[in-house]
This record gives C-alpha cells, sequence and structure tokens, in this order.
C-alpha cells in the first residue's frame, strides 16, 4: 500500500474512534443543562416564603393570606406568611430585597412600601431597581370625608368652607408620611385650602376623633370609612380613583370635582428581589393572574372594598415608579421628610 493511501486509512481510523467522543463532548454541556431546565419547570419545589409589611390583622394581612392560600393550591406548594411590621415596610422591603432572587422570597408591596415610604424617608434599598414586580393584586381608594356637622355636601362648598373659616381647621391622618396624610397634602396644594395636620397613631383614633369632632376631615380609606358613612355620622365628597366606588356609586370621583388625575389609591401586590429568573416570574405572574379571576376571590376582597386589578410584571413595574414618582415630587413640594 502506497504511503498516501496508508495515510489516508489511519486519518480516517482517527475519526471513527474521535467521534464518538466529540459526541460526548458536545452532549455535555446539553446534559449539564437539562437538569437546570428540569428544575426551572418543576418551580416551586419547596415552599415561598411570603413577607407582609404589617403585624397580623387587619386588611393587609387578611388580602395576603386570602390570596397566598389559593396561589398555593395552583403552585402545589404553600406559602408561609411572614408578618413583618416596622417602619413604613423599610424592614419587609429590606429583607426582601436582599433575598437570593430564586424565587423562594417575594412579598406583598404596597402603596407605603412602594410608594410613600421611599417618597419620605432615606431608605437602604432602591425601592425600583432592588425589586421584581410579579403583578398587582387589588386597590381600593380613598375618600374625602368630613365630619357630618359641617354645612357642606360637596367638594367646592368644602373648598369654599375651609377658605372662609375663621379658625383653621384641622385634618386626621394615620401617622406622618401614610397615604391618609399625602393624599390631603395633594388635596391642600391642588386647592389652595390649609389646614392644620393631627398624625395618629393609626387609621381608628384618626377617624375617631373626626366622629367626634375634634378634627373636621381626613382622606381614610374606603374600608375603614364604610361604616360611618352608613351609619351618617361621615360625609363622603369624594372618592380617589379613575372611578367611582361600587359601594359609593351616588359620590363623584376627585377628577370628576375638577381635579385632574388625582389618583391616590390605596394597592397591594407582589414582588421579590431583583435578578429573578424570568421563567420564574413568568410562572408566578401566569398563576397569580389565574388566582385573580375566581368569583370568590373578588367577593372575600370585597370585604374590605378592594378591587381586583390584575397586571402583568410590566404593568405593575410601570405603576409602582409612578406612584414613587407622583409621592417623592409632592413630598419635596410639601417639605414632607420623616428624617427630619
Amino acid at each position: 500500500m502506497k504511503r498516501r493511501d496508508l495515510l489516508k486509512a489511519a486519518s480516517a481510523a482517527f475519526v471513527r474512534k474521535a467521534a464518538p467522543a466529540a459526541l460526548m463532548a458536545a452532549a455535555a454541556p446539553a446534559a449539564l443543562l437539562a437538569p437546570r431546565v428540569a428544575r426551572a419547570q418543576a418551580y416551586p419545589t419547596r415552599p415561598i416564603r411570603y413577607i407582609v409589611a404589617v403585624t397580623p390583622g387587619g386588611g393587609n394581612d387578611m388580602i395576603a393570606r386570602v390570596v397566598t392560600e389559593r396561589w398555593g393550591r395552583l403552585l402545589g406548594q404553600s406559602f408561609v406568611v411572614e408578618n413583618m411590621g416596622g417602619g413604613g415596610g423599610v424592614v419587609a422591603c429590606s429583607t426582601t430585597a436582599h433575598s437570593a432572587p430564586d424565587g423562594y422570597t417575594l412579598m406583598q408591596s404596597y402603596v407605603a412600601t412602594h410608594g410613600t415610604t421611599p417618597a419620605t424617608r432615606k431608605v437602604n434599598y432602591d425601592a425600583v431597581k432592588d425589586f421584581t414586580p410579579i403583578g398587582m393584586i387589588g386597590a381600593t381608594p380613598n375618600i374625602l370625608a368630613i365630619n357630618a356637622s359641617l354645612p357642606v355636601k360637596s367638594v367646592t362648598e368644602f373648598i369654599d368652607y375651609v377658605k372662609k373659616s375663621p379658625k383653621p381647621l384641622s385634618y386626621g391622618s394615620a401617622g406622618a408620611g401614610s397615604l391618609t396624610h399625602m393624599t390631603m397634602e395633594l388635596f391642600k396644594q391642588q386647592s389652595g385650602v390649609d389646614m392644620v395636620h393631627v398624625p395618629y397613631r393609626g387609621i381608628a383614633p384618626a377617624i375617631n376623633d373626626l366622629l367626634g369632632g375634634q378634627t373636621q376631615s381626613m382622606f381614610p380609606g374606603l374600608a375603614a370609612a364604610l361604616p360611618h358613612i352608613r351609619s351618617g355620622r361621615m360625609r363622603a365628597l369624594a372618592v380617589t380613583g379613575k372611578k367611582r366606588s361600587a359601594q359609593l356609586p351616588d359620590v363623584p370621583t376627585m377628577e370628576e370635582a375638577g381635579f385632574k388625575g388625582f389618583d391616590a389609591m390605596q394597592w397591594y401586590g407582589t414582588a421579590g428581589p431583583a435578578g429573578m429568573p424570568p421563567a420564574v416570574v413568568k410562572h408566578l405572574s401566569e398563576t397569580m393572574l389565574e388566582v385573580l379571576k375566581a368569583p370568590d376571590l373578588s367577593e372575600k376582597l370585597s370585604s374590605e372594598a378592594v378591587e381586583v386589578w390584575p397586571m402583568t410584571p410590566k404593568e405593575f413595574g410601570d405603576y409602582m415608579r409612578a406612584d414613587i414618582a407622583r409621592w417623592t415630587t409632592l413630598a419635596k413640594a410639601r417639605h414632607i421628610s420623616l428624617d427630619e
């Protein structure tokens, strides 16, 4: 056999021996990737921690437990609700933001954690960049409410009454920097009225003093105000948000009263740490939207006057950014800072 033929034969033999090894080498990355894909598809494989930035009891906590109980059934894994109150949500947000972004730590974000708190105080996280939005759960409006003894029946009459009052009127809030405080400051800014702020430690004592006449007005949430409006001890002049409330169909919106874009809402949603895998976010979003479609869930949330507001992660992220920007702009304009 000639030398050239010998070289061809040797080369062919080498290729035949090398081919299986090459195929195995090429297959190795796929083999390594397979478990990762399987793990992503299997998510979740263990219970999910769900942080709620308030103490047990109350509407915020109830919403979290109602939603996660149904959500867990759909995902095939339970949610472990962990109440972590403190600092207007700072503790809960900091814990969530610094957790592993693997989908096993989520939090119930709401208007304080991703709205008024980062607008009014310094925090050790970025309320936008350090979180992955999953979706909105629902929202409830605030009410421009007054003591029923005041001789006014509309927002226009109330503004005129405040401006002509021989002594300053006062308004109560659930605390400095709370949504009830910020919403009234927004009203003062847009209407040109001036009232004295009386902060309380929570919404209940603020409402009690409004009913007793110690203060004359406030912006409580619908759920807290509704029993007193129905009893006639509190008068509702307008609701925040883009449309009228089903519970108070005869009460106009602030926009109908002439305040364009007055969209101060108490909202609730779900977020996780920044950097969560897109496949996990997609799975959580899709299953959450399924949960929110259930009629019994809507009925349960309506007990807190919460209307279901389904949103995609992008829509929810846009909403949170807009809310933070809204309250940050107001806080700067009204010189509201809890760090001073």
